[in-house]
């Protein structure tokens, strides 16, 4: 590699790695822990690429990517954070950062995109639109998986376009939190971010109804793979004649659409119009790594800003990271919500763990396997594995009411969805008290969302 690279980087050591892999690779390197200094290079026309962290001690790096812009439009700037949320990726896009690297990073990785960075430094960059950043703690979509960076980086590329996109993956991944970021991180971010399902377009008015609430914003079909073959039929052709105020498609399933489209469930055109872009969501369980991350964000959260923040033990990390979470990410911030309420320690314990967790050391993720399971026939299953597991030891004391609020969590969510929230409604389909049902939601940490009908 030829050219002059600038390193920004309050870590010595990343300083001193990158400054020798550069140099071996024929670079020259001026590095330094002072976003004032990288400045000040800069406004000297030193560099032909940056490399530069995000929180230095004088500064936000991606802070200054508007001046870099604006004074050197051809200097590719490398973002390296160890901030991993979803933010920064996308702040990053914003700013028209060349690439981002979360850390820790590979250093081959690194040196092939500086390398690219190095080659392209003609290329003129767009400036920057100032944007008012939504507070991380609404988009809890955090990792340091390859997984989720990989997810990072396509909602980064994808956000400033106007393709249709497919957000797949299990129940509680956060395919909803997805599709809210790529709209209001976007340029439609002013206009109307509106969310539909099966029943808003039922009707032969529906789509002529939901595009005079969206104007030209984002509209997110909840559940497409779900959606009756009448209802699939008219969500194309409104997608072919959307209107003088085309919005932007979004969608989302818990099924591959790709694999619905060769069964038939879903509509082979309506696939082809919605996967301009396609994002897969992963599973808890396939992003192990990121759980005590996720634990630590959820707990502190609960708390409130208690000062320290408890912790988890490594029993309970290990717990936890044993655990297949059915429920997925929101199933760990309701786990950590209760703990936040029932634990007084400053660390929590393998035990109170257990407890969050129903005894169920690691039950397999439920899922639909097209057959007529009753289910009695499935519990039994579940309850017998969960014996087992025990082997000739007994499971802790608590079991009924354990398996009970398994239960009854996921029976009285679903059917305050399907009541759109109406308390008074979902009582009587349940067949109990209201009070009864008030007191349950609060007991269980249920959140109450009005408006969603399913049916």
């Amino acid at each position: 590699m030829d050219g002059t690279v600038l390193v920004a980087d309050d870590d010595r050591t990343i300083r001193t790695v990158l400054t020798q892999a550069l140099t071996r690779a024929g670079c020259k390197v001026h590095a330094t822990s002072s976003l004032t200094t990288l400045m000040r290079w800069v406004a000297e026309g030193k560099g032909d690429a940056v490399i530069t962290d995000v929180s230095m001690p004088d500064g936000n790096g991606l802070e200054m990517l508007p001046k870099i812009a604006q004074d050197r439009p051809n200097l590719p700037v490398i973002v390296i954070s160890a901030q991993n949320t979803i933010m920064t990726a996308i702040k990053a896009a914003e700013v028209q950062a060349f690439d981002y690297l979360p850390k820790p990073f590979d250093l081959p990785d690194l040196m092939k995109r500086t390398a690219r960075a190095l080659d392209r430094s003609g290329v003129p960059r767009r400036s920057a639109e100032d944007t008012s950043a939504q507070d991380p703690e609404d988009l809890p979509l955090l990792g340091r998986t390859a997984l989720m960076q990989a997810l990072y980086s396509v909602v980064a590329r994808v956000m400033n376009t106007d393709l249709p996109v497919l957000v797949w993956g299990e129940s509680g991944t956060g395919k909803s939190l997805i599709g809210r970021a790529i709209h209001d991180f976007s340029d439609r971010r002013t206009l109307p971010f509106i969310t539909v399902t099966a029943a808003d377009l039922m009707d032969i008015e529906g789509p002529a109804r939901v595009l005079a609430r969206v104007r030209g914003g984002t509209l997110m079909i909840d559940e497409i793979g779900d959606i009756p073959a009448e209802v699939q039929a008219r969500i194309a052709r409104m997608m072919d004649a959307p209107g003088d105020h085309a919005p932007r498609f979004l969608a989302t399933s818990q099924s591959d659409l790709a694999e619905d489209m060769k069964t038939g469930s879903l509509r082979r055109d309506l696939y082809y119009r919605l996967s301009g872009a396609t994002l897969h969501v992963p599973s808890l369980r396939d992003r192990v790594e990121d759980i005590p991350l996720l634990a630590a964000h959820f707990l502190e959260r609960a708390e409130g800003g208690m000062n320290p923040p408890r912790e988890l033990s490594g029993g309970a990390i290990k717990l936890f990271s044993n655990y297949s979470w059915p429920g997925n990410v929101r199933q760990l911030e309701h786990a950590m919500r209760q703990l936040a309420l029932t634990s007084r320690a400053p660390q929590i314990t393998q035990s109170e763990a257990e407890q969050v967790l129903g005894g169920q050391p690691d039950p397999e993720p439920l899922r639909a396997s097209g057959t007529t399971e009753k289910l009695g026939a499935s519990v039994e299953r579940h309850l017998q594995r969960y014996f087992d597991l025990h082997g000739t030891m007994l499971p802790p004391p608590g079991l009924y009411q354990r398996i009970l609020r398994e239960v009854e969590i996921p029976m009285i969510e679903i059917a305050l969805a399907a009541t759109s929230g109406n308390q008074a409604k979902c009582a009587d389909l349940l067949g109990i008290n209201r009070n009864t049902l008030r007191k349950k939601i609060t007991e269980l940490d249920i959140e109450v969302t009005r408006g969603r009908k399913m049916m």
